[in-house]
């Protein structure tokens, strides 16, 4: 079986969020399950020339983008044994960031019927295409209309996996002809509400759509959490599946991470951590103490991940409780003032990086006792599970990928701690009994030996995917 995996974003070569762990993980586990899968992305003039460097030169083509056509170059590069395809076009990829710019309808419509269109001249046809998000979400519109009944085309499936529901792809009606290029009777493929969506679009055409996590695809049902698109998804609920991410098992070992102080394994944990605790101490103006429970927070700094309960019940909790908490992330100003102002006002119990760095992003997961994760919405998250990796215990809210990935334990066999209602007080609760847990060491160290032997490996969500592939071929 052949699959061409279509993202925006993909490891090693660029990411913004999951979706470039995605694109840069599954693919690998699928090949290692003796799954053709191949990637295909935009070549961004910001991907590193030492990336560049590794890159061939395939061909050239041009590409339809309504009335006119433009310029496709193809580069192929290898990574880990999987094959590449880098699309290029420096009048709509030379760009300082990856999304943001005024014309990113235009840019992703290009990228989405390059797809297609290189597919004769790579020599490659796949049995399964699968996009992702939005700006792959024109490939199964494109493919329905205007290439299923080629016949070098005929018999491809094509896959749709919601990431982020939020973010659908939203523009005016005259992209139908100006950009998109759909015929009239073609157009109501794509419109939702008066405006074009591309989002609505993919879920429409492709012949399966997923999200990340199978507590997700039902949420995403309810007008709570669908960004207005329940009523589409309800009408194409028997096409609508979850499957839970994985993460890198290998970019995320405590016993082989090269950015973090001291290496440890299920056995050694103890020490190893007490050890990368000192020193994250030291190197966050924190006092070195042993003894004291630390809650490690890596997040966009942004309301859906739930930082309004944060303020509601922080300043009542860093006052009332021996605890250190380390922040680490960028996002909206409002809540970025506020962690610099709690550092103010609770010097020595908490700590904050603003802005994005990796390796102090794993010297925390190493480091810290807990995880705190209340988010509002979580398509999957990846962090929680990346914190069981290194033996820090998730406090989360029981909502899509968390719910899925945590299960409370209070019954003395779950992972973590939870909390169902997005309530303040319900999220104090939950970290309260944390701690109270943290400091019965028995059961604590128990806790944590669990943590670590979670499997949320690729192996295991890849062989969902596989399922669902050789199901769709075979229908």
């Amino acid at each position: 079986m052949k699959v061409l995996f279509v993202a925006s974003e993909a490891q090693p070569f660029i990411a913004s969020g999951g979706l470039g762990d995605v694109a840069g993980s599954l693919p690998q586990a699928l090949r290692k399950r003796l799954i053709g899968c191949r990637v295909v992305m935009p070549l961004y003039d910001t991907i590193s020339q030492e990336l560049k460097d590794t890159m061939t030169f395939i061909t050239s083509i041009s590409v339809p983008v309504a009335w006119r056509r433009q310029y496709c170059g193809v580069f192929q590069a290898k990574y880990k044994g999987v094959i590449y395809y880098l699309i290029d076009n420096q009048y709509y990829f030379k760009r300082g960031t990856i999304y943001g710019h005024y014309d990113d309808a235009e840019r992703f419509t290009f990228f989405s019927r390059a797809v297609l269109e290189i597919l004769p001249h790579i020599d490659f046809k796949p049995d399964i295409i699968h996009c992702n998000d939005w700006q792959s979400a024109l490939t199964p519109v494109f493919y329905t209309t205007m290439y299923s009944k080629d016949p070098w085309y005929q018999g491809i499936k094509t896959v749709f996996t919601i990431h982020n529901i939020q973010y659908q792809g939203t523009y005016g009606m005259d992209l139908v002809g100006d950009v998109i290029g759909l015929k009239q009777e073609d157009s109501g493929i794509v419109e939702y509400d008066g405006d074009v969506n591309f989002m609505k679009g993919a879920i429409e055409c492709a012949d399966k759509v997923t999200t990340v996590s199978p507590s997700y695809a039902q949420e995403i049902l309810d007008p709570w959490y669908s960004h207005g698109l329940d009523t589409i998804l309800r009408a194409r609920q028997w096409k609508l599946q979850g499957i839970l991410n994985g993460i890198d098992t290998e970019g995320y070992d405590p016993e082989t991470d090269k950015m973090i102080e001291k290496n440890y394994t299920v056995e050694t944990v103890r020490e190893g951590k007490a050890e990368n605790k000192r020193i994250l101490q030291e190197n966050m103006g924190l006092p070195v103490r042993a003894d004291v429970p630390m809650i490690g927070l890596v997040s966009r700094l942004v309301s859906h991940k739930g930082l309004d309960l944060v303020k509601c019940i922080f300043d009542e909790f860093l006052s009332t409780t021996d605890v250190q908490v380390v922040v680490v992330g960028s996002g909206d100003w409002q809540y970025e003032n506020y962690f610099r102002e709690l550092c103010n006002r609770y010097p020595g119990k908490i700590a904050v990086r603003i802005g994005f760095v990796p390796s102090l992003a794993h010297k925390i997961y190493s480091a810290a006792d807990l995880f705190l994760m209340p988010s509002k919405s979580e398509p999957c998250g990846l962090s929680q599970m990346v914190a069981l990796r290194y033996g820090t215990v998730p406090i989360v809210r029981e909502t899509g990928g968390l719910r899925d990935s945590i299960t409370d334990s209070g019954d003395g066999k779950g992972n973590g701690f939870t909390f169902k209602t997005y309530n303040a007080h319900d999220m104090l609760d939950a970290i309260r009994r944390s701690l109270a847990a943290y400091y019965n060491k028995p059961h604590w160290e128990e806790l944590v030996r669990r943590a670590m032997e979670c499997d949320f490996s690729w192996g295991r969500s890849s062989n969902e995917y596989i399922k669902m592939y050789r199901q769709l071929v075979k229908d």
